[in-house]
């Protein structure tokens, strides 16, 4: 398990391969079939989910079960693991790895309602006294 968290944090997904993810993340498990049913008009072609799914099982981010000649594919990684990589990594490159400039970048350049703001001052309170 360790050697695949250490290839994880080292791939990326394409914009094409988060679409589909994002679909197989919604689904938890899925045969081919499944996943293009849940793409919107127009569908990508068999062949290039297919392609999208060998290389995404290459990368470590997808496993699948064989049932007679079909697969069905499950997520290795998990969405929130995915996310925070990539939020972490964007604090880094962008916000010199500090958190609080990112939040402050959050906070005043999002169209956040006064409400929304003090929700999310309750949640930042509520891990303050947790930790």
């Amino acid at each position: 398990m360790f050697v695949e968290q250490i290839i994880f944090l080292q791939m990326k997904l394409s914009k094409t391969e988060e679409e589909l993810m994002n679909h197989l993340w919604k689904l938890n498990k899925a045969f081919m079939k499944d996943l293009l049913e849940v793409y919107p008009e127009p569908k990508p072609a068999t062949t290039t989910v297919a392609t999208l799914l060998k290389r995404m099982t290459d990368k470590g981010f997808v496993g699948y079960n064989l049932f007679g000649n079909a697969r069905q594919y499950y997520p290795l990684v998990k969405k929130k693991d995915y996310f925070s990589k990539h939020l972490n990594g964007l604090i880094k490159t962008f916000f010199n790895d500090s958190t609080s400039q990112f939040a402050s970048f959050f906070a005043q350049e999002t169209d956040l309602s006064k409400e929304e703001l003090e929700e999310l001052r309750n949640l930042i309170d509520t891990e303050i006294k947790n930790k």
